[in-house]
């Protein structure tokens, strides 16, 4: 007997239910085979070796004090070093979600001949909330400039900023150029960005791709709900995959597991402020004109892994510096500074006794070392 037309005819029972049944299975199959790779990765991730066994990387230099910003905010500043002699002071500016605590190997051992000031930024670390719930990047540099004023009233300083910190030193140099080049007399930026940050991230899928993203983004990020979701499986689970998203986004395929896991446990307990509003606040960012008016000699770090802040990000900003150069890290990611310190502070080693020389020759942007 025909079905009428227009009708599909209906499978037998036996053969419907087999097919359920595969299909099942498939998805079986297929779950248990995306465990074990999640496992499998995460095994090798958790098997880098940790150089020389784990450090505190936890441990704050010297006594914190408090240092109020131009809105109230207390900024929780730490000090340490040798004082007393004509070399810059260092101040070092940490990145989104981290702390004061992610320049551990630089602090350990630029103190030793220099005078290091670290800080916790708004919202961050042991500072408090910000006031009013300002947390742009104009807010960042403002903090910036009142650590300045607290620490190094007359100079000379060298800032160096990693990711987030890198954005809040340009931030300092729209609000007040006048600073570069009289008590600032040099700038590192750290795996960071001016301007397109999304779209830098999705460069793959093209700017047409991320333009269209950027709204979503946007309104994903407003949302206190959302944000604590996306937090949770980020970083809150504590555990395994909270490791391997850290891994995969902040890390290149060597760095020590007990690395990873500072970075995570650190994250997890910014507030969830941070996470929407500097994050709104790096969608809209545009410190491209800031660039111009870091008037000193000024040194761009790269890590040829890095998925957040690519290298074409920090071309982007060594080619506008009126004094830059960009030196590439490789086989690091985006926390290049805690991933492969020794190089990092080589790096910074020269840049610093380089910039610090009286009647230095003026360094152009297109010198680009490689550090291996």
């Amino acid at each position: 007997m025909n079905a009428p037309a227009g009708r599909p005819i209906p499978a037998p029972k036996r053969r419907r239910g087999r097919t359920l049944a595969l299909a099942a299975a498939g998805i079986g199959v297929a779950g248990a085979v995306a465990v074990a790779g999640e496992r499998l990765l995460i095994r090798r991730a958790r098997a880098a070796p940790d150089p020389d066994g784990a450090e505190p990387l936890a441990e704050r230099p010297g006594e914190e004090r408090r240092v109020r910003s131009f809105d109230g905010t207390e900024l929780a500043v730490n000090v340490t070093g040798r004082s007393g002699n004509s070399r810059p002071t260092l101040v070092f500016v940490h990145g989104f979600t981290l702390d004061m605590t992610g320049w551990h190997f630089q602090w350990k051992k630029f103190s030793r001949t220099h005078r290091v000031v670290l800080f916790d930024q708004r919202g961050h670390g042991h500072s408090s909330p910000a006031t009013d719930g300002d947390y742009s990047l104009e807010a960042m540099g403002r903090d910036l400039q009142a650590v300045l004023e607290a620490t190094v009233p007359e100079g000379p300083a060298v800032l160096v900023g990693h990711s987030l910190g890198g954005m809040a030193i340009l931030s300092l140099a729209s609000l007040h150029p006048e600073e570069f080049g009289s008590r600032v007399q040099g700038v590192v930026l750290a795996n960071t960005a001016a301007s397109d940050i999304l779209k830098a991230v999705l460069g793959n899928l093209g700017e047409k791709a991320a333009l269209a993203i950027l709204p979503y983004a946007r309104r994903f990020v407003a949302q206190t709900g959302r944000a604590y979701r996306l937090r949770s499986r980020l970083v809150g689970s504590g555990g395994d995959l909270a490791f391997l998203i850290a891994r995969i986004t902040n890390f290149g395929p060597s760095a020590p597991p007990s690395v990873i896991d500072h970075v995570v446990s650190v994250a997890a307990e910014a507030p969830v402020e941070v996470w929407t509003d500097v994050m709104a606040s790096l969608l809209a960012m545009d410190l491209g004109d800031a660039i111009h008016g870091v008037r000193v000699p000024a040194l761009v770090i790269a890590s040829d892994l890095d998925r957040l802040t690519p290298p074409t990000s920090a071309r982007a900003i060594a080619d506008r510096l009126p004094q830059g150069r960009l030196v590439e890290i490789r086989g690091a990611g985006h926390c290049s500074m805690l991933e492969r310190p020794e190089e990092f502070n080589r790096v910074l080693e020269a840049f610093v006794t380089e910039a610090a020389q009286p009647g230095r020759e003026r360094i152009r942007a297109g010198a680009a070392p490689t550090a291996t």
